[in-house]
């Protein structure tokens, strides 16, 4: 849990630093995403529950600090950016947690068995999403950059490329996750209605986690065309 004291100074005199330290709780929780699967596919059910256990304690880190930096941010601020602006930067950063507690709940409250067909694309589907969450903490890592440059220049024109390659990740997980959905239709018969229903859901959470990403760095760039 993120002190009082500790995160004043990590607040300073703008929310920027913040924001990174938000973000980065973040990427740690949906780190442990893949590690919850490649536990789920071994059949490993004592690390399911200890990978969905670190999820919740590293999202509740998460929460703490969007909270204080909420509490933190007086109307009254005078900031670079709109306030709301941030706010939803903020939101967007704090969905890719709550999405990785989600599928790790999922996961616990109701036991899944990985048919082999979705073993490695899944695998590989959930990497990839991740890859996303590390590269949005990437360019929420150049704010302090941008703030000193005034949103332009050379510092501008990099973090457009980092989105850039962001959006090619996430076009990467549609990509992936509508063949593992398709693998998961494909045969359906061998499995029961409401595991399919469960597996469904599951693919669009994780694919979720790349697209919250994704809207992160694109209200970023958003920021930067204003």
């Amino acid at each position: 849990m993120v002190k009082p004291s500790t995160f004043a100074s990590l607040f300073g005199r703008s929310p920027f630093k913040a924001m990174q330290t938000h973000i980065s709780a973040v990427e740690k929780c949906a780190a442990e995403v893949p590690n919850l699967f490649e536990a789920l596919c071994a059949g490993d059910r004592e690390k399911v529950v200890a990978v969905k256990d670190l999820i919740f304690s590293l999202e509740q880190d998460a929460d703490d600090i969007k909270n204080e930096l909420r509490t933190n941010l007086p109307r009254s601020m005078m900031l670079p950016v709109d306030r709301r602006d941030l706010l939803e930067v903020l939101d967007m950063q704090d969905s890719i947690a709550d999405t990785a507690q989600d599928i790790a709940g999922l996961l616990v409250e109701r036991p899944m068995e990985v048919p082999d067909t979705l073993k490695e694309p899944l695998l590989a589907f959930t990497r990839r999403c991740v890859d996303a969450c590390g590269q949005a903490t990437l360019i929420i890592g150049e704010l302090d950059e941008l703030v000193e440059t005034g949103f332009r220049g050379r510092e501008s024109d990099k973090v457009s490329i980092m989105v850039d390659e962001l959006n090619k990740i996430e076009s990467d997980t549609d990509d992936m996750g509508m063949e593992l959905a398709r693998k998961l239709f494909a045969q359906e018969d061998q499995m029961s209605p409401v595991s399919v229903m469960f597996w469904y859901q599951l693919i669009q959470w994780i694919g979720d986690l790349a697209d919250y990403s994704e809207k992160v760095g694109n209200r970023l760039r958003l920021l930067l065309a204003r």
